[in-house]
């Protein structure tokens, strides 16, 4: 069960161990719901970790296997090795692995697998996928006996704002804890609600940009819980404010060429057919990767109208409720091009995310769809239906029984992954619609 890796991978490890006097090495992979998970061990045990991998039980693991097939190991992968830097009184780094079944076969089950499966499927077609996900997050304060309830934002301020914005010396350690694990971060601000934020990193190819972006939510929740914050990805914790969001920006590149798939000049978008064909793909599939890209029964209450969150399946350049928009390029920067998809939350887990968002975009490559014509009104107050626009699944529920009617994303997800995310979710749905809250209460219980 030897794994390769190259001389300089192994020599540019040791000399981080040796550097900061590393004495704990976080082994770090993905659940099927997209929690990171660790097996920790002490740097004496590295070595092995290389030689052979490091066994663990899967039945443990949400989504991974039963009892009978729980035995697999985890294969570091080198080059995410980084020294964590609000553990450096423990000395402590962490390394992203595969996972893979006694046989010495990837685990089909692992997220991580799911994404490189259909990478490798673009670089058939001659394509490289690259991604530039942006995440929305909100910072709660922890009252003195430690709860997050009742929820009371960290701020008061807005969009941009500078003065009331008490989270902008949080964001800087964020930003420097992200940078320090090689993240590059291109800019950072107050979001749209009181108490919300947004960091932005650099676009990149699609496995290490979901790589990045399991790191992100694991830094930016422990640095918050060293200033006594709570940070949660949850996509509307508080209703009649704006959710958040991860709108995801896409490029398709040619391997051969070196240079953006996704350009012509001849077009009025500067759109090329193959970026034509994937925006149709997506469309076509959109709700059907609902419950991948917006997986919580909360994620429903972030896509509903006035809050710049889409409802409606169109695409468009100036249109922000568009599903698909097609941001302005500065002239002489045609390799710019790129779609932002604007349902998922950051929620979801990345891997799967992305898997399905390019396996429903190369869909539309083969079959040679074309997306119908671009929708530059605001949807937010227009009838949809009475403009013929099909809209995004309104809860959790309908979003399943999409994806339980879509091959292709079923697919993209592979048998094992498909049959226990939908048995997560549907448990998740079906504990909810029993659940009798607080509003029905108030509603109800003096009336009827």
């Amino acid at each position: 069960m030897n794994l390769e890796y190259t001389s300089e991978q192994l020599q540019r490890v040791d000399d981080i161990i040796k550097r900061n006097d590393i004495r704990f090495i976080r082994l770090q992979f993905s659940d099927i719901i997209g929690i990171a998970k660790h097996v920790t061990i002490p740097v004496g045990h590295w070595d092995t970790a290389v030689s052979h991998g490091i066994w663990f039980d899967g039945s443990s693991v949400e989504g991974f296997a039963r009892i009978a097939e729980s035995d697999m190991y985890l294969k570091p992968d080198l080059d995410t090795f980084a020294v964590i830097p609000w553990e450096m009184d423990l000395s402590t780094a962490r390394v992203i692995c595969d996972v893979y079944t006694p046989d010495g076969d990837p685990f089909p089950g692992d997220p991580r697998f799911v994404l490189k499966r259909q990478l490798r499927r673009a670089a058939e077609m001659g394509l490289d996928y690259q991604v530039g996900p942006e995440l929305e997050f909100f910072l709660f304060e922890r009252h003195a006996n430690g709860d997050i309830l009742p929820l009371k934002p960290h701020d008061r301020a807005s969009y941009f704002d500078v003065s009331t914005d008490l989270a902008h010396s949080v964001r800087r350690q964020m930003v420097d804890a992200l940078q320090s694990m090689g993240i590059t971060v291109e800019s950072s601000h107050h979001e749209v609600a009181v108490g919300q934020s947004e960091i932005d990193f650099r676009y990149g190819p699609a496995l290490i940009t979901a790589d990045h972006t399991m790191t992100f939510r694991t830094t930016l929740k422990a640095i918050a819980q060293k200033n006594n914050l709570h940070c949660t990805f949850m996509p509307k914790p508080i209703a009649g404010i704006a959710g958040s969001g991860m709108h995801v920006h896409q490029s398709l590149w040619w391997i051969d060429k070196q240079d953006t798939a996704m350009y012509d000049p001849d077009n009025e978008y500067g759109l090329s057919e193959t970026a034509l064909q994937f925006i149709a793909g997506q469309l076509l599939h959109a709700r059907a990767m609902s419950p991948i890209l917006a997986p919580l029964v909360n994620s429903y209450k972030r896509l509903v109208p006035g809050f710049e969150a889409p409802i409606y399946i169109s695409w468009g350049r100036t249109n922000r409720s568009a599903l698909i928009r097609i941001p302005r390029v500065s002239r002489g920067r045609y390799r710019s091009v790129r779609t932002e998809l604007r349902c998922p939350d950051p929620s979801a887990n990345p891997y799967l995310a992305f898997a399905v968002m390019l396996a429903a975009g190369l869909d539309g490559i083969e079959k040679r769809l074309m997306p119908p014509p671009p929708a530059e009104e605001d949807l937010f107050h227009v009838d949809g239906a009475r403009a013929g626009l099909e809209t995004l699944p309104g809860d959790l529920g309908e979003a399943l029984d999409e994806l339980s009617k879509d091959e292709v994303i079923q697919n993209a997800l592979g048998q094992h992954v498909y049959e226990r995310y939908m048995e997560a979710k549907r448990l998740e749905w079906d504990e909810y619609r029993v659940y009798v809250t607080r509003w029905e209460l108030e509603r109800y219980l003096t009336i009827y």
